[in-house]
């Protein structure tokens, strides 16, 4: 005959285990948790210290107070780039979503001749913003580039050096190179779904359209949360794509925030100053990841009861 232990040992006997498990987990996330620490959290602490000195990036530092938080928040150039980045951001966030839910549902089935297309799709993703850029600059020259070449009149334009020609470009590369990474995300994301929802909505008579949006979309709402704010932090560290392929220019129209903190920093040798940019470049993304957050709901949600 078997004995069973009283309550309060199988009690003990279940915390005890609750514990190790506790403290195992702690033991491996520790090196992220270092890491995360020493290549995050120290150098934005050292950038918040540096925003109230004065720096040239070479010799003494001096402590200034306010005076760098007063000369950029005073600086209409911030409102500038402000401006442009959230032109960029918001530009590129509604060209990439659509674009890349499309492609994810019509890239998840596992077909043969899909598999060679998403191959193709992701190309640009494994290419460096550097090169994409120098590669765009030389077609789109008015006098050397594909216009030139072909013979067209309409490619032959100086896409770089109208204003607004040269923002609808950037925003055109950049959803050009990251799409694929985020098809990527909601490729995977589709074939989570149970294909028994699918399979319940063909028998109630639901098209495919029909399928789309009421079973696709609801069920990929957390996966377009976690999209947008990879598209958002994106956007506002922007800054290798835009140096290389306009600098900023035609004049100031396409100089983004982390551009802005670069030639303050490094063109004016102001390190104050652009330590202040830095911490406020922080601050705004911090900012629309949680209201993305907010809006996407609680996270404990089950994706499966939709929306």
């Amino acid at each position: 005959m078997t004995t069973l232990a009283p309550p309060a040992a199988r009690m003990t006997e279940t915390t005890a285990r609750s514990g190790g498990r506790g403290g195992a987990l702690i033991w491996l996330t520790l090196p992220a948790l270092l890491l995360f620490t020493g290549f995050a959290i120290v150098p934005l602490i050292g950038v918040l210290a540096l925003s109230f000195t004065t720096w040239n990036g070479i010799g003494t530092i001096h402590p200034s107070g306010l005076d760098s938080w007063t000369t950029v928040l005073s600086s209409p150039d911030l409102l500038h780039a402000l401006g442009v980045t959230f032109l960029i951001m918001g530009l590129s966030w509604a060209i990439q979503t659509p674009m890349s839910i499309l492609l994810g549902v019509f890239l998840a089935p596992h077909i043969r001749y899909r598999g060679l297309l998403a191959v193709l799709y992701f190309i640009p993703l494994l290419l460096s913003s550097a090169a994409i850029a120098i590669t765009y600059k030389s077609l789109l020259d008015p006098n050397f580039g594909i216009g030139s070449g072909l013979g067209a009149d309409f490619l032959s334009q100086d896409w770089l050096g109208d204003s607004t020609l040269a923002v609808g470009v950037l925003v055109f590369i950049v959803s050009w190179q990251f799409i694929p990474f985020h098809t990527l995300i909601y490729q995977g994301a589709v074939r989570s779904i149970p294909k028994t929802m699918y399979e319940a909505a063909l028998i109630d008579g639901a098209g495919r359209v029909r399928q789309f949006f009421s079973i696709t979309l609801p069920q990929l709402k957390y996966t377009i949360v976690t999209s947008s704010t990879l598209m958002v932090v994106g956007s506002l560290t922007l800054f290798d794509l835009i140096y290389v392929l306009t600098a900023g220019g035609p004049g100031d129209a396409t100089r983004v925030l982390a551009l802005d903190m670069y030639e303050t920093g490094f063109g004016k040798s102001l390190m104050g100053p652009a330590s202040a940019i830095a911490v406020v470049l922080v601050l705004v993304g911090l900012a629309l990841s949680q209201l993305l957050r907010r809006l996407g709901g609680r996270g404990d949600e089950s994706q499966q009861e939709g929306v």
